[in-house]
């Protein structure tokens, strides 16, 4: 403490934010990222691209200077528009990165604070509690029972047991019990250390491989992209070169007088047919509409850690919750009490009135307990623990006056598998040791009782009574803890100490259910999702909760984990889907309840927020995270809840749907305008006909239809019946089904229109022809973005404008359309001067007839299914 000029109280807010400035904050320096300059040369790295660059420079030699220029002008704008959003999409991922970031609790002029782990500095004092990240290195100050994984620093298998000792030099990391550091994770006790090094000076800043808190990785829909792009590339290939064969063939045959430019020229449309066919921005657009709804569900308090979450959360069908906190307020209140004498409802408000049972009953409570209230109000610690404070405070008895009275000597901290927790304290001059713990555990280790001020047997009877109140406590969903004392005769404590102790009470608190779980828990049923409570809770407890809030039904099953273990797979497969609660259940049942759902096909997301939490929710499809957990669950989980609330899933799975509804629009948009371009120019070649476009046409409408339209796509609102309908299956591709049927007849219709629109233009010359197809599928495929808003409904239903994005991107898109019209520019994309308003109005005629007729047709399958199921529903 010298050494960093600290104190037991710890550093002052000046000194320590005078630190955090002049050392930088508590971070590892991140890997370096791609510069804008790197990236966009990166864009030219692609095939077709480099083959375009060598047609432009060919070009240019041969005295085509302006064809040139606008190729380079068109690559280079596609270039810009890719950077662009790949920074977007890094931008996005950062601030979930910031969203994820860990606090830390810390003392301050004797304060103890909780803030972001990245402002500690050296000669902080941080105190430790089980399943904390440990957020730099240290010395240990306090170690009480505390064990630390340090197994990504040393690659020990078992936690290493911390002590208070002194060490010389040179002592390997492995054997440094007497420090703590950065990263490693407290698996149980709690502690207290001076903060000797942050940031890139820790351990763990000095070796590779430290776990990033958010990773990027592609999700199955864009694998799935990946490999369908690749089919569709080697049969765009076949049909480019199929293309350039007939033009070469035609050129021989013509034997037109400037052969080579001709040739040229069919090198040059094969290529760009090939350019315009491939969506080049699909996976851009992929990761733009993930990302936006990563930042849609942030504002419904649910933070995606790792992006294909959002993509599954849309398949999810099974959601396995937490009761307390999540489908509950967790703002316990006590409301009831027990004595052995048969004592119960409300203590007097005068403690000077108080029987000894009650003053000992009262003093167990908040001596067994490590939740304080801070000087500004803040109430830190578990809820359960709070409870008991605030209780202790509402009988007009000072917590912190009974802590200065008997000060804690020694302690066994709460965990899963003992479900006890004890502390050590002098009282009345006598040694004694106060455990707090769940009824029946305490009820089991219990040998006397607390009787009217006197200690007596603990007999069948008074063991009869007690059991009767705690199952008339569990009744009306109460939770309940027991608590009792023993006196002994060391200044230490061990796990056998916890035997023959002298029962004393009950206090009995309820956690009552959030006013919108009971929607929630509604709208996951309407959506095909079952919800499934898991607690540790009492199984009376967890079922009165799950029938008030609509999750345990009329012949669903309750177990505890008792009981779950002893079915066999087998008989856990035939009950899975009775089975809506479960109650008492360790950290391996969490494990082996998600894989019984996952061995059914179903995808899970279950809910988590200590450290025995982290493998199930490292199993689950999706792991959620509660805002208030350990760091250890936040780390193994997709999803973080900021607000702690089960109805956040709900809409979190609600975005989850949208987004990959949306991405299915954005992608059959795409598809259906490049399918409608190649039977156009299929059957002109077959009939011979002249190429509908000219090679920078199709660039420039590659350039022009293919971004903004379909992100603005990835920006519709949710259809009307997204949770209603069944989860989708995750294996099932996105051109399955309907989707496929509508890009086909899409496509056909934007052919047709541009095929009728070239042989009107040929009734005058072949550019004519040119000019008119190019302008019908321009204004086909833009106008198409209203066919594409939704599969259910027309856009008159959906909302003309109820996405702004939508017009304007087709106001954008028209913009640039009319930009080739003008004088200078017309003679580069093949236009004739004689192309005016009429032939302009024929096109847009043309466009607008056919996506009247997708909408029609739209909506005539609509109003047959409409009708289809209400002849279904007359019949019942």
């Amino acid at each position: 403490m010298k050494d960093l000029n600290t104190s037991p109280e710890g550093l002052s807010q000046t000194e320590a934010q005078q630190r955090l400035q002049e050392n930088g904050p508590n971070q590892l320096k991140e890997a370096k990222k791609k510069s804008s300059l790197t990236l966009f040369l990166e864009t030219f790295k692609d095939a077709m691209v480099i083959v375009l660059l060598i047609v432009a420079v060919v070009q240019m030699i041969m005295g085509a200077h302006v064809e040139s220029i606008v190729i380079f002008a068109v690559l280079l704008l596609n270039s810009v528009v890719s950077v662009i959003q790949t920074k977007k999409a890094e931008g996005s991922l950062d601030a979930l990165k910031k969203l994820s970031a860990p606090d830390a609790r810390v003392l301050r002029g004797g304060q103890e604070l909780s803030i972001p782990a990245k402002e500690i500095v050296t000669g902080d004092i941080v105190i430790l509690e089980a399943g904390d990240y440990v957020p730099a290195d240290g010395r240990l100050l306090e170690a009480r029972s505390l064990k630390v994984d340090e197994g990504m620093l040393t690659g020990e298998s078992t936690p290493a047991e911390k002590e208070i000792k002194t060490f010389g030099n040179d002592v390997p990391i492995g054997d440094r019990i007497n420090m703590v550091f950065s990263g490693t994770i407290v698996t149980y006790g709690r502690g207290k250390f001076l903060v000797t090094a942050t940031g890139n000076d820790t351990e763990i800043g000095q070796v590779a491989g430290l776990l990033e808190s958010t990773t990027e990785q592609k999700t199955p829909l864009q694998r799935g992209l990946d490999s369908f792009s690749k089919k569709l590339s080697m049969a765009i290939l076949v049909l480019s070169l199929v293309i350039l064969g007939i033009q070469l063939l035609r050129v021989f045959l013509e034997g037109s007088a400037d052969m080579t430019q001709d040739i040229v020229n069919a090198f040059m449309f094969a290529v760009a047919v090939a350019v315009a066919a491939i969506p080049e921005a699909l996976q851009s657009i992929v990761t733009i509409v993930l990302s936006l709804g990563t930042k849609k569900m942030a504002r419904q308090h649910a933070i995606i850690r790792k992006l294909p979450a959002v993509e599954t959360l849309g398949s999810t069908s099974i959601i396995c919750t937490d009761k307390t906190g999540t489908l509950t307020q967790n703002k316990m209140t006590v409301i009831d009490h027990f004595l052995a004498d048969g004592q119960s409802g409300e203590f007097s408000n005068d403690p000077k009135h108080w029987e000894a049972d009650e003053q000992r009953l009262i003093e167990i409570s908040v001596l067994a307990n490590d939740a304080t209230i801070s000087e500004d109000g803040t109430k830190l610690g578990d809820p359960t623990e709070i409870a008991l404070i605030d209780y202790c405070e509402e009988q007009n008895q000072s917590y912190r006056d009974l802590r200065k009275k008997y000060p804690r000597q020694a302690e066994l901290p709460f965990d899963s598998d003992r479900k006890l927790m004890s502390t050590l304290h002098t009282i009345n001059q006598q040694k004694t040791m106060v455990t707090k713990g769940g009824p029946d555990i305490v009820f089991k280790r219990s040998s006397k009782v607390l009787l009217d001020g006197q200690v007596v047997d603990f007999t069948p009877e008074l063991k009869t009574r007690f059991q009767k109140q705690n199952e008339a406590f569990s009744e009306r969903a109460l939770r309940v803890l027991a608590f009792a004392y023993k006196e002994v005769a060391t200044d230490s404590l061990t796990l056998d100490d916890e035997k023959d102790l002298i029962l004393v009470g009950l206090l009995a608190m309820i956690d009552p259910p959030r006013e919108e779980v009971f929607q929630a828990v509604a709208d996951a049923n309407s959506a095909g999702i079952q919800t499934v409570m898991i607690t540790g809770d009492h199984k009376t407890t967890a079922v009165a909760i799950a029938k008030e809030i609509g999750i345990f039904q009329r012949g669903d099953l309750a177990l505890t984990g008792a009981e779950l273990d002893q079915l066999s797979e087998a008989e856990l497969a035939e009950q899975l889907e009775q089975i809506t609660v479960y109650a008492r259940v360790s950290p391996e049942n969490k494990i082996r309840i998600v894989r019984a759902w996952q061995d059914k096909g179903k995808i899970s997301a279950m809910t988590g927020d200590g450290v025995n939490d982290a493998p199930a929710l490292k199993q689950a499809d999706i792991g959620i995270a509660m805002g208030t957990g350990t760091d250890v669950a936040k780390d193994a989980a997709a999803m973080v809840l900021t607000d702690d609330n089960f109805a956040s899933i709900i809409k979190a799975v609600e975005v989850g749907r949208n987004v990959f509804d949306n991405i299915k629009k954005a992608v059959a948009y795409l598809f259906a305008g490049n399918l409608g371009a190649i039977i156009a120019i299929i059957f002109a070649l077959a009939i011979g006909w002249a190429n509908p476009f000219t090679a920078l046409q199709l660039l420039f409408i590659n350039l022009v239809n293919d971004s903004l339209p379909a992100i603005a796509l990835g920006m519709e609102k949710a259809e009307p019946t997204i949770m209603k309908r069944q989860p989708r299956d995750p294996d099932s591709g996105i051109f399955t089904g309907k989707t496929l049927i509508s890009v086909t007849y899409r496509g056909i219709l934007i052919a047709i229109a541009v095929i009728t629109a070239q042989w009107i233009g040929n009734l005058q010359s072949a550019e004519m022809g040119v000019a008119m197809a190019f302008s019908t599928l321009i204004l086909s495929r833009t106008l198409q973005t209203f066919a594409a808003r939704s599969n259910t409904q027309t856009s008159i239903q959906v909302g003309l404008f109820s996405n702004k994005m939508v017009l304007l991107a087709i106001l954008v898109c028209g913009v640039f359309f009319s930009l080739t019209l003008l004088p200078g520019l017309r003679e580069v994309f093949a236009i004739p001067a004689t192309f005016n308003l009429k032939e302009i109005g024929l096109a847009l005629v043309l466009a607008i007839s056919a996506v009247l007729l997708m909408e029609i047709t739209k909506m005539i399958i609509i109003k047959v299914l409409e009708t289809k199921t209400n002849a279904q529903l007359n019949k019942y």
